[in-house]
């Protein structure tokens, strides 16, 4: 984890425009009888979040601030909270760039827009895919007969 966490009284980012993109962990050769031969590179690749903020005159205060002065214009790593397959979790994370924003929205609500990189790509435990593949489709089941269903002593 890092040392910096992201303001926990900012809200979390929007659904519209967010998405994760993962970049490609293999490295392919074409080869010259047309077919191709591929591996994998690297076991460790970043993903980049797609996140946009809506916040309040106040709020956009102290993103902006925070942004400048705690993670040195964006340069640092962070912990932030944000929504993955797996979950909503906390994660590392970096600003890919300098944000978009802040832009108007109504009186006195300002968009912030930016690109996050997550240090680790967010799956499930190796040993859960490999093992247990129906206790990820059906958890959900599992978890309401464990919490909701388990019979009284």
């Amino acid at each position: 984890m890092a040392d910096i966490d992201f303001p926990a009284d900012l809200p979390l980012p929007q659904r519209e425009g967010y998405g994760l993109e993962h970049v490609s962990p293999l490295l392919r050769t074409e080869l010259a009888s047309g077919r191709a031969r591929q591996r994998r590179r690297f076991t460790s690749v970043p993903t980049t979040v797609s996140v946009s903020w809506v916040l309040s005159e106040v709020e956009a205060q102290l993103f902006e601030g925070w942004f400048r002065y705690a993670i040195s214009d964006g340069a640092a790593w962070f912990n932030v909270t944000i929504k993955t397959p797996v979950g909503l979790k906390p994660y590392v994370a970096r600003f890919a760039g300098m944000y978009d924003g802040p832009d108007l929205l109504g009186i006195g609500h300002w968009r912030i827009s930016a690109e996050l990189e997550i240090r680790e790509r967010q799956t499930v435990d190796s040993s859960y895919v490999i093992h247990l593949p129906n206790f990820i489709l059906y958890q959900s089941i599992f978890d309401q007969a464990m919490n909701r269903e388990w019979p009284a002593d």
